[in-house]
């Protein structure tokens, strides 16, 4: 990329959620994201200082359509990558978390295998679950199996039982535990370009209570935007996912979501 060309961020909405375990419920986050981001309740002035309103670095794509079977599923890849160049970067709001997998093919199109930074309750390493490869409890099984990443590093975990334990061994995958996980202190390094991969669910429930997966003892949103602050590499690409608006209570989740939003834009554009 030439210095001279500064990059843009887009913001995609991707309506999935047909491989949802338990509820169902996140392909409607996309309006809802965008109902707080814009609602007027806060303005679009990122902590970076970067100011998201008429900024023409900042660009609403709008949404994908439904996405509501394998075949339409595998047709994200493309839908994304003709959207996005090695200036263009997408900021996907999610749906829930198997889009990342055709995401993350359309990244690796223009940039090769990158290092990820994934914020989740769950590490999604499985090989199947409930007999489905591309359930959103799979995406980075796939990723890693396909060589889309060169790093995972995952924070926020405390799921983690012995299948997916042995494939983080599999894959090398770097998990960061919640019950050894100091926020305060972690400042991930990377050396080359970061798709940043934040499921809202990573989050303490007492923060973002409109989930599918309510898991206790996660990070605070504090914690989550001190790590993105502290990520030393460009970001060449986020998504936020797994919002379930049917599950929030008076659009507090749909608040947070936006905020990340708001940051990893700023983080990207600064």
């Amino acid at each position: 990329m030439s210095e001279h060309i500064l990059p843009t961020v887009k913001m995609i909405g991707i309506p999935c959620d047909f491989t949802s375990s338990h509820l169902r419920g996140a392909a409607a986050a996309p309006p809802a994201i965008r109902a707080a981001l814009f609602g007027g309740s806060s303005n679009l002035c990122s902590e970076f200082g970067v100011d998201l309103k008429g900024n023409n670095r900042f660009i609403d794509s709008g949404d994908l359509a439904a996405v509501e079977n394998i075949e339409q599923y595998q047709q994200i890849t493309h839908a994304i990558s003709e959207l996005v160049s090695p200036t263009d970067r997408p900021l996907i709001i999610g749906g829930d978390h198997a889009i990342t997998y055709p995401v993350m093919r359309a990244i690796v199109e223009h940039h090769g295998p990158v290092n990820i930074l994934h914020f989740d309750a769950h590490p999604d390493l499985y090989d199947n679950f409930e007999g489905n490869r591309y359930s959103h409890a799979c995406p980075f099984a796939r990723i890693m199996e396909a060589g889309l990443a060169k790093r995972l590093v995952q924070v926020g975990i405390r799921t983690l039982n012995e299948h997916q334990s042995q494939q983080a061994e599999k894959y090398g995958v770097e998990i960061h535990a919640m019950n050894t996980f100091c926020a305060s202190s972690f400042e991930p390094s990377f050396e080359g370009p970061v798709y940043v991969s934040f499921d809202i669910d990573g989050l303490d429930p007492a923060y973002a209570p409109g989930v599918s997966h309510h898991e206790p003892g996660g990070l605070s949103v504090r914690e989550a935007l001190r790590i993105i602050q502290s990520i030393d590499a460009p970001i060449i690409g986020a998504d936020v996912v797994e919002l379930n608006p049917e599950r929030d209570i008076n659009g507090m989740t749909a608040m947070v979501a936006a905020k990340l939003v708001k940051e990893l834009a700023g983080k990207m554009l600064a």
